[in-house]
C-alpha cells in the first residue's frame, strides 16, 4: 500500500513540473516560420513604398524576451511601422513571428547576432 502511494505522489509530481516547464518554456510557435514571415512583411511593405528597406527594421535583439512579450500581449505593432501588412497576418502567422523574436531576443540564450 505505502509502495503504490508513493508511486502516486511521484506520478503527480512529475506531471506538476512537466506542466510548469512547458508553461516556463515561452511561445510555442514555428521560429523558423517566424522568422520567415517577419520578413516577407517588409518585402511587401517595401515593395508599397512605405519602408525603404526589404528587411525588418526592429532586430530580435532589439529588445528583451519581456518587451516582446508585452508587445504581443497588448498587439502593438506601431513601431514595426507596415500596419497594412501586420493587420493582414494571421493569428497563427504572428504567433511564430513572436517565437522567432522571443526566441532571439537581447537576453535569450541564443540572441540574433544582425538583423
Amino acid at each position: 500500500m505505502k509502495h503504490k502511494f508513493i508511486i502516486s505522489v511521484m506520478a503527480v509530481f512529475l506531471v506538476a513540473v512537466f506542466f510548469s516547464v512547458s508553461l516556463a518554456a515561452g511561445p510555442n510557435g514555428n521560429a523558423r516560420k517566424g522568422k520567415y514571415t517577419y520578413r516577407k512583411i517588409y518585402k511587401k511593405c517595401a515593395a508599397r513604398g512605405e519602408v525603404k528597406v526589404k528587411r525588418p527594421i526592429i532586430s530580435p535583439s532589439d529588445k528583451t524576451m519581456s518587451q516582446w512579450k508585452r508587445i504581443f500581449e497588448t498587439k502593438t505593432f506601431d513601431e514595426f511601422k507596415c500596419k497594412q501588412e501586420w493587420s493582414a497576418i494571421s493569428d497563427a502567422d504572428r504567433l511564430d513571428i513572436y517565437t522567432y523574436l522571443y526566441k532571439h531576443a537581447a537576453d535569450s540564450p541564443t540572441p540574433a547576432k544582425c538583423k
